[in-house]
């Protein structure tokens, strides 16, 4: 998949001054509940109203959506607003009954990114479409993956991608519902930077107070938009209901949030700006220098080991130091989470270290 600019033309059609925003409800629940947010949210910065329609349970027994009923409720609520419609699709058959109803915006969950399959079959169903999809990062953070379901879609001749930025799943409890990992986002945008990237709050965090914060730290980074759960009576939703906000919270979230400028062509910021980043790149020479030596003395102690025939992995010790680094960490301005995972790589590398001594 190569750069094309092409990718961008969609975005720059909506002709916004603001991020692209996309919002309404985790689930359709009934006609009435679509209309209802669709007409609360036709007057803001709103451009394209979402709602789920078929809604992927990761254990069976949960609301699973409505179904094709569902799609008839968008087509009302796109004549009586005329915002624009989206929602999920996963199957073939989806994709074909969202085509019949005109549903402006497809997205594919990261459910189904993961499954290269699906999103083949996903793929061909929509071969030179003119519709928006956009492409959810997959579950797990897998860069990869994620650029492999693009390659399918642009394959497919399908002009208008984009792609949301939902966080990724982890096995440790974090704050987060799904942790950010920014970086993985950061590069894709790095390779691509014409196509459109879009933040979902909602499911990176999992709690409705969270919901700014993390909006602004995606605008900070230069996201192109944003897509947040809504909905009138979030405690009562059928899914996802502590993720989603009121139509009146979302205009808040509006009013609050500050847009950054890509750049800044004054001289004094640049001059700045070369003399900061001057100091950074020396830091990070020096923070891979130590990082060298590190390994140098694990190499060593692999060979203590080896030669005591003692286990490489030595968890109490392990544990020892990352409690006390955590809490150095916290006394330098570092979070816990940032720690942890530095220092889980460190230790991981160490033990890399200590294996090929031992195989030696």
């Amino acid at each position: 998949m190569e750069n094309n600019k092409q990718l961008r033309t969609w975005l720059d059609e909506f002709n916004l001054n603001h991020p692209l925003v996309i919002a309404g409800p985790c689930s359709a629940e009934t006609e009435d509940q679509v209309l209802k947010i669709a007409h609360e949210l036709k007057d803001s910065d709103v451009s394209i109203f979402r709602a789920g329609i078929w809604k992927p349970r990761t254990r069976p027994g949960g609301f699973e959506g409505v179904g094709a009923i569902g799609l008839k409720w968008l087509q009302k609520a796109k004549a009586e607003t005329g915002l624009l419609m989206a929602t999920e699709v996963a199957t073939a058959a989806h994709v074909q009954l969202a085509l019949e109803h005109d549903v402006d915006v497809l997205w594919i969950g990261a459910r189904t990114t993961v499954n290269p399959f699906a999103v083949q079959e996903v793929a061909d169903a929509l071969r030179g479409t003119d519709k928006i999809v956009l492409l959810k990062n997959p579950v797990n953070p897998d860069l990869s993956l994620w650029l492999g379901g693009l390659e399918r879609l642009y394959n497919a001749d399908i002009k208008k991608l984009g792609v949301i930025h939902r966080g990724f799943s982890t096995y440790e409890k974090t704050k987060y519902r799904n942790n950010p990992e920014w970086q993985i986002a950061i590069e894709l945008q790095n390779r691509f930077p014409d196509l459109p990237l879009i933040c979902d709050p909602s499911h990176i965090t999992g709690k409705r107070d969270m919901i700014q914060d993390v909006s602004q730290q995606a605008l900070d980074l230069n996201f192109d938009g944003l897509i947040i759960e809504t909905h009138i009576d979030p405690d009562n939703a059928w899914s996802d209901a502590a993720q989603q906000v009121t139509p009146t919270t979302l205009k808040q979230i509006f009013k609050d949030l500050k847009v950054r400028k890509e750049t800044d062509e004054a001289d004094d910021y640049n001059s700045r700006l070369a003399k900061l980043r001057t100091q950074i790149d020396e830091y990070d020479e020096k923070i891979l220098e130590i990082l060298g030596g590190r390994m140098k003395i694990a190499d060593q102690i692999g060979l203590l080991k080896k030669e005591k025939n003692v286990a490489i992995l030595q968890n109490k010790r392990w544990n020892e130091i990352l409690g006390k680094m955590i809490l150095d960490g916290e006394s330098k301005g570092l979070s816990e989470e940032f720690v942890l995972q530095m220092f889980k790589a460190i230790h991981q590398e160490s033990i890399n270290h200590q294996e090929k001594v031992y195989k030696k």
